[in-house]
């Protein structure tokens, strides 16, 4: 393994980009220690430390720290991804930016730049919120609030995500993997070494009693298990037989060949649990205003929308099978894929070319997303239990019947945020892509991949 990652740095090409993207990680790990002007870094620390249940702590968690120190990249990448997300969903109900996308590279470079201003816009917006929330909140989490002081925090914030943005394009372009997901990767890993700490205070405690040793024990398998399961999953396709028809071109006989169309079992990724949590999180950005906690009714109502609270769980599996199936109609079109098919010569064995293609390659992927949608719930809502459990003693009518259940049932074993369902996948997802690529181009240069069919020629020992 050790001459596998040596062969990284034998080649110019790949060490140039492996130590780009290294340096340009230190560089946004640098830029998450500076905070911005003007705020109460303690009084701010004790403001999230009371939200942690709520969906700012969620964000602080996902942006590795940097909301709750407000750090000069405190948005990170989030209006990037929002902004990309928007356009993704205009090309669809938009006819002319539907004909810009099919224009090749000119067209994606249209797009793209439209996405950096529409981040921009996205995030003086945030940015404007994030100054107006501190300031009209209590705590005294501003030192000299005023015009100042927002100006400020909008032109550092947004200064702040568009430079992010910058970093990941320039590691997607000189580097090596995918930017904005590396940049993600780090903010999520950063909070690794408070984990670990996390469990040995835990143990030097005995948090649990006579217990605490098994518990760790088993709780350090369950992350191996649940590690092992994503990277089973993410490589699980399904795989439909094409055969290609023999044709004349020239005087050559072209086509013949047998091959596969590879469906993934969990094609959107880690987006549909985004889009849930966005989607839910929306409640609890209007929980703390005075109408609301004016009124019982509705206060009892946005408390039932907290996570770890049965409805809220329950809207958050029907979230996630909804946006995998909503997902996978936006980036994954059977009619294309028939179409084309149909257009060099190839077609399914015992499958019409056409329409009926479209239908049964529809029919595959409807029941490998429910597949994948079932997969992500496994990996959000389990690792939940350990965070703060699920409050099924809350349930009405049938919410005595949990009281006597264990405490790390109801109201979870309180670990770090590293243990998240949403954190490993993504965590894991990146890692896995970024092998892939370096692993590709290992066998370019006829090196030995890190996988052990992937080797194709060892490469020389000397540098």
């Amino acid at each position: 393994m050790f001459e596998k990652f040596a062969n990284i740095f034998r080649i110019p090409d790949l060490r140039r980009r492996v130590l780009f993207t290294l340096g340009i990680l230190a560089v946004y790990r640098l830029g998450a220690h500076i905070t911005t002007p003007g705020v109460n870094v303690q009084a701010l620390e004790a403001f999230f430390n009371n939200q942690a249940g709520s969906s700012l702590g969620l964000v602080d968690l996902f942006s590795g720290g940097n909301l709750r120190r407000l750090t000069v990249f405190a948005l990170g990448i989030m209006p990037y991804i929002t902004a990309s997300i928007i356009f993704q969903l205009l090309t669809v109900v938009w006819e002319p930016l539907a004909k810009l996308q099919k224009e090749g590279e000119l067209g994606r470079r249209k797009i793209t730049q439209w996405t950096r201003y529409v981040t921009v816009l996205l995030g003086v917006v945030q940015s404007a919120a994030i100054a107006i929330a501190l300031q009209s909140s209590s705590g005294n989490l501003v030192l000299d609030p005023g015009p100042g002081f927002v100006f400020m925090t909008i032109l550092t914030l947004t200064a702040g995500t568009t430079f992010v943005m910058w970093l990941g394009e320039q590691i997607t372009e000189r580097g090596i993997g995918n930017g904005m997901s590396l940049l993600i990767f780090a903010g999520i890993v950063v909070g690794l070494p408070r984990a670990i700490g996390d469990l040995i205070n835990t143990a030097k405690s005995e948090r649990f009693g006579a217990m605490t040793v098994p518990a760790l024990i088993l709780l350090v398998v369950f992350m191996i298990a649940v590690v092992a399961f994503i990277v089973y999953v993410e490589r699980a396709e399904r795989r439909i037989p094409v055969q290609y028809a023999k044709r004349i071109v020239g005087r050559r006989l072209m086509g013949g060949q047998s091959t596969h169309l590879p469906l993934k079992v969990n094609s959107g990724g880690v987006m549909p649990i985004i889009f849930a949590a966005s989607v839910l999180s929306a409640p609890m950005l209007f929980s703390q205003a005075k109408f609301v906690q004016n009124s019982t009714w509705l206060s009892h109502t946005f408390d039932a929308l907290r996570p770890g609270e049965p409805t809220y769980e329950l809207l958050y599996m029907i979230s996630i099978i909804f946006f995998a199936y909503f997902y996978i109609s936006i980036v994954f079109r059977p009619d294309d894929i028939a179409d084309n098919m149909r257009k060099y010569g190839g077609f399914i064995p015992g499958i019409r070319p056409g329409r009926r293609t479209s239908d049964f390659v529809n029919e595959i992927l409807t029941r490998i997303t429910l597949v994948g949608a079932i997969y992500l719930i496994v990996v959000a809502i389990i690792p939940q239990l350990l965070i703060s459990g699920i409050h099924l003693n809350h349930l009405w009518l049938v919410g005595q019947f949990f009281e006597g259940m264990p405490l790390w049932v109801t109201n979870g074993m309180g670990f770090n945020f590293y243990f998240g369902g949403t954190s490993l996948l993504i965590v894991v997802g990146v890692a896995m892509d970024t092998v892939n690529q370096i692993e590709s181009h290992l066998i370019m240069r006829h090196y030995e991949g890190f996988s052990p069919r992937s080797g194709r020629v060892r490469g020389r020992r000397a540098w």
